[in-house]
């Protein structure tokens, strides 16, 4: 008998063409759970770099304010570099801006002035980040209230 057949066949055995594309299904399936996961995680990191410069940029915010008695909206008074707010922070996936007026709640930013008594900053998502449309901005006040498109984005 010979060890590639079976006894009363004369077939070699091996993988028929139904189980090779079952596997096939079955590998596609699992590589679009996993892609999908993986391009929510990225979003999520991406995120987390825009809270990070936006506490980082209101801490800097509240050290000129403790100096200068006034918030500010000019970038080297806060130790960037650049003529004008909004700078790409980080990975290029966030552009922050900078609203500061004169006030006793957060600003609407119409007719802002380079100085006040109250700041709203603000992270927008560009490029490939913009499709996060959940958590498209972030923003934070100067009172320390944290917001934008969605509240759930600072968690």
């Amino acid at each position: 008998m010979n060890s590639r057949t079976l006894p009363g066949r004369n077939t070699l055995a091996g993988f028929t063409l139904i189980e090779l594309m079952v596997t096939i299904a079955i590998v596609a399936i699992l590589a679009t759970v996993a892609v999908s996961a993986y391009t929510s995680q990225v979003q999520k990191s991406r995120r987390t770099e825009a809270r990070t410069a936006l506490l980082d940029l209101a801490s800097r915010e509240e050290r000129y304010s403790s100096t200068n008695n006034t918030y500010t909206n000019s970038p080297a008074n806060l130790g960037y570099t650049g003529a004008a707010f909004p700078i790409t922070v980080g990975s290029g996936y966030y552009q922050v801006s900078v609203c500061v007026a004169s006030g006793v709640t957060a600003p609407n930013c119409a007719g802002a002035n380079a100085t006040g008594s109250v700041f709203l900053l603000t992270a927008t998502a560009i490029g490939t980040q913009a499709k996060d449309a959940a958590c498209a901005t972030l923003t934070v006040d100067s009172t320390g209230t944290q917001g934008g498109t969605n509240t759930t984005c600072w968690k």
